[in-house]
């Protein structure tokens, strides 16, 4: 197979080991970065052209799209897919999973776990959002935050209206949920491939830190997950529509509840604390669902 990857540091962990799973699968693969692609936008014959060259036939393509530019490589994504190219993650998927408050509807829709979330526009409607999702402690989240980044905890009423104000006084927007202090600090991170959990993890923040991004000072170990955890993690890729997924959870006392759905996840934390090859899996999935002119979109909304 003749795979593209669309992915703007070609040195990373995740694309490196993506890489070489597949070149030792027999596939030739390479990884385009996504800033560096051009569309020819036609509805006769859509193209698409790499540092001036007219991109050839694919038989499938990984999308590895950074969040601070989504709206440009999910525009790559979907010429990919305009030119009948397979691609791993589908666009409307990645976008979904990208829209924190989308994605939450969505899951809610379906029923899954979350924990107790509340969104409001009109700064007089504070104390109400608070009280909404059970009063402090609450964590603030901006919507458009990634990898920690723009999450806080604010452990008093007074904190957290002095949080929220700043944030809207800055013309962001942002979510408030209840904090699930019983998780101690943890999450777990379940790696999704098909419909099948291949792989799990727990991390623990830093101390002092109630995050567990490993790139925060995290810390990562293999963990064997309930049928229930695992069911949760299936059912919130499915109805993004994701093929691929890393699904962060939390064990709360009325059970585990999605805290995201990563449509790009990292393969570095989640193999060495696990040693499982995930980045075989993938290819082989790939191989086995690859088909052209063909989308495996599951999910809707």
């Amino acid at each position: 197979m003749k795979i593209a990857m669309l992915a703007r540091n070609a040195g990373l962990y995740s694309h490196q080991r993506l890489a070489e799973a597949a070149r030792a699968r027999g596939h030739e693969i390479d990884i385009l970065n996504t800033l560096r692609v051009t569309m020819n936008i036609t509805s006769h014959r859509p193209e698409a052209y790499y540092q001036g060259e007219k991109i050839k036939r694919y038989d499938a393509v990984i999308p590895r799209i950074g969040a601070s530019v989504t709206f440009y490589g999910l525009a790559v994504l979907r010429q990919f897919e305009m030119m009948k190219i397979w691609s791993l993650n589908e666009s409307v998927a990645i976008g979904r999973s990208r829209d924190k408050l989308r994605s939450l509807q969505i899951l809610a829709r379906k029923g899954l776990g979350l924990p107790v979330t509340a969104f409001a526009h009109d700064p007089r409607q504070t104390g109400e959002v608070i009280q909404m999702v059970g009063g402090a402690p609450v964590v603030i989240k901006l919507l458009e935050g990634t990898q920690g980044i723009g999450v806080v905890l604010a452990e008093t009423e007074n904190s957290a209206r002095s949080v929220i104000e700043a944030f809207r006084g800055a013309n962001v927007n942002i979510l408030v949920q209840e904090f699930i202090k019983e998780a101690n600090g943890t999450d777990i991170r379940a790696f999704v491939i098909g419909n099948k959990v291949v792989a799990a993890m727990e991390r623990q923040g830093a101390d002092d830190d109630f995050r567990s991004n490993l790139h925060r000072g995290g810390t990562a170990n293999a963990i064997k997950i309930t049928p229930e955890e695992r069911s949760t993690a299936v059912r919130a890729a499915r109805a993004m529509g994701l093929n691929v997924a890393g699904v962060d959870m939390l064990r709360s006392n009325h059970g585990p509840v999605i805290m995201e759905v990563n449509s790009s996840p990292g393969l570095e934390g989640i193999e060495k604390a696990t040693n499982k090859d995930i980045a075989t899996r993938i290819i082989e999935f790939i191989e086995e669902n690859a088909v052209a002119g063909k989308t495996a979109t599951k999910g809707k909304g």
